[in-house]
C-alpha cells in the first residue's frame, strides 16, 4: 500500500511522471553493478544505461526496511527534480517499484572533500577557496529557487573526477539532498536536523530571541564549519559530550588556535568569521561570500603574504 501511495503522491502532487518516474523497467534500461555507498535504508550502486552506455549512480531505496521514511524520500525526489546546476549532483530518472525505488543519478568518481582532508591533513588556501566557491555557487542557486540543503558537510561535497588530467578534477558537486527542504520565501523551518558538528545555532534552538524557526542561512553556517576544517584540519566546535558541543555552537565559541592557524591569511579568517555568526540576520549570504575578497582572489592572500 505504501508503495502505491508514494507513487500516486508523485503523480498528484508534482506531476513528474512525464519527467522520468516510471513504475517498472529499471533492469531493462540499466545494468546494475557494484555497491559504491550505503545509507540507513538505501545503497548506491554503479550502473550503465544499456542504450547509451552512459555510466550512472543508482540509489536503491528499500521500502520494506524498518527505518524507511516514505515522506522523506518523496521530499528528496521532489527537491532534486527542481535542481539543475553544474555544482549539484543531478537526478535523471526514478523507477518506483513495489518494494524498491531506484534513483538514477550522476556518477561522481572523485571522492569526497573529507577524503582529501584525511589524505592531505589540510588544504592550501587556493584549494580551499576553490572548493568554497563551487559550493557557494551551488548554495546561491539552491537558495534562489527556494531550496535549503540543511546538511552541508565534507562527506556531502564530491569531486567530479579523480583524474588529475580532467578539467573537472577540482570541480565540486553538492550531493545528498535527503534533508533538503523546499520552502517559500517568507516561511521558516523548525525541524531539528543535520549533522551535530555542522548544525547552525538556530537549528538547535529555533526560538532564539532573534529568530522564529530558521531559514536558508543555516547552509552558510555549515559551509563556514567546512571552510574552517579545510584550512586547519580540525573543527571549530568539538566535544565528546553532545550537550557541551551544542552549547559551544549556540554561543558561537571558537578560536583560531596557534600554531595551526599561524600560516592562514587574515582574509581567510575574516570570511570564516563572517559565516560563523550566531545571529542569522548578520551572517553573510552566499552572494556576500562570493563577493568577499578572499574568494574573489581565489585564496591567493597566503601566497602574497609568504612572498
Amino acid at each position: 500500500m505504501k508503495a502505491k501511495m508514494l507513487h500516486a503522491g508523485f503523480v498528484c502532487l508534482y506531476g513528474y511522471v512525464q519527467m522520468g518516474i516510471l513504475s517498472k523497467g529499471v533492469h531493462k534500461s540499466y545494468e546494475i553493478g557494484k555497491t559504491i555507498g550505503k545509507g540507513s535504508f538505501a545503497v548506491v550502486k554503479e550502473g550503465i544505461h544499456k542504450a547509451s552506455r552512459t555510466r550512472v549512480a543508482i540509489k536503491i531505496v528499500d521500502k520494506k526496511d524498518a527505518v524507511f521514511d516514505a515522506e522523506s524520500l518523496e521530499q528528496e525526489i521532489a527537491t532534486m527534480k527542481k535542481v539543475s546546476h553544474p555544482n549539484c549532483v543531478l537526478l535523471h530518472e526514478v523507477y518506483d517499484e513495489a518494494n524498491k525505488t531506484y534513483l538514477i543519478l550522476d556518477l561522481i568518481t572523485g571522492g569526497t572533500v573529507m577524503d582529501r582532508i584525511i589524505a592531505i591533513d589540510h588544504f592550501s588556501e587556493k584549494d580551499a577557496a576553490s572548493v568554497t566557491a563551487d559550493v557557494l555557487n551551488a548554495v546561491h542557486y539552491l537558495h534562489s529557487i527556494g531550496i535549503t540543503h540543511r546538511d552541508l558537510k565534507p562527506e556531502n561535497l564530491l569531486y567530479a573526477s579523480n583524474d588529475p588530467s580532467s578539467p573537472d578534477y577540482n570541480t565540486i558537486k553538492v550531493a545528498d539532498f535527503g534533508l533538503s527542504k523546499f520552502v517559500s520565501e517568507n516561511s521558516q523551518m523548525k525541524t531539528t536536523c543535520g549533522t551535530p558538528g555542522y548544525v547552525a545555532p538556530e537549528v538547535l534552538d529555533p526560538y532564539l530571541p532573534f529568530t522564529n524557526g530558521y531559514g536558508p542561512e543555516v547552509d552558510l553556517w555549515s559551509l563556514g564549519v567546512v571552510l574552517y576544517i579545510m584550512l586547519c584540519g580540525f573543527p571549530p566546535f568539538y566535544d565528546d559530550s553532545t550537550a557541551v558541543l551544542f552549547k559551544q555552537i549556540r554561543k558561537g565559541e571558537y578560536t583560531f588556535p596557534s600554531p595551526y592557524w599561524d600560516g592562514v591569511s587574515e582574509e581567510a579568517k575574516d570570511l570564516v568569521s563572517k559565516m560563523l555568526v550566531v545571529d542569522p540576520a548578520k551572517r553573510y549570504s552566499a552572494q556576500q561570500c562570493l563577493d568577499h575578497p578572499w574568494i574573489q582572489n581565489a585564496g591567493s592572500y597566503a601566497e602574497i603574504a609568504a612572498d
